[in-house]
């Protein structure tokens, strides 16, 4: 009885230290500013899949020419991506169609990119969405953006 008590405590404790620093990473991502919650799809087909397949939810962070996009549910002290100004292609804006609908946040409007030769989706707020746009438009004189 007491070793069940005891493993039903550690169990608990477990997870209520997991679920403390999935916050604490949160706070620091968000701790130098410019962060907004963005869902990510990756290599995503040249026909459009509106399954829900595929989205993660992420946070990205602006950094000088640079965005990194940090996934939610992870350890990880580094971004899973890094997107540069430079190199964004916006190539069609689109709201939430389908089964997509369930995978994204409510007030998602979803931005087709060509980043590096690799097709992706980000799916953010439209005031997300006014920012990032704003923030690509404001690239450096001499530097090339494509904003459609």
């Amino acid at each position: 009885m007491f070793l069940a008590l005891l493993l039903s405590g550690l169990v608990v404790a477990l997870v209520v230290i997991g679920l403390f620093v999935f916050g604490l990473r949160r706070r620091l991502i968000q701790r130098s500013g410019g962060t907004f919650d963005c869902s990510l799809r990756w290599n995503v087909p040249d026909e459009p899949d509106l399954t829900g397949k595929g989205w993660v939810y992420g946070v990205a962070r602006y950094s000088g020419d640079r965005i990194a996009w940090f996934r939610v549910f992870s350890y990880a002290p580094r971004p899973r991506r890094v997107l540069e100004r430079s190199s964004i292609e916006v190539l069609a804006r689109r709201m939430p169609e389908g089964e997509e609908e369930l995978a994204l946040l409510s007030d998602a409007v979803v931005l087709g990119c060509l980043h590096q030769g690799t097709r992706l989706e980000l799916a953010m707020s439209e005031d997300a969405l006014t920012g990032f746009l704003a923030w690509l438009e404001a690239a450096p004189p001499g530097q090339r953006v494509n904003v459609a």
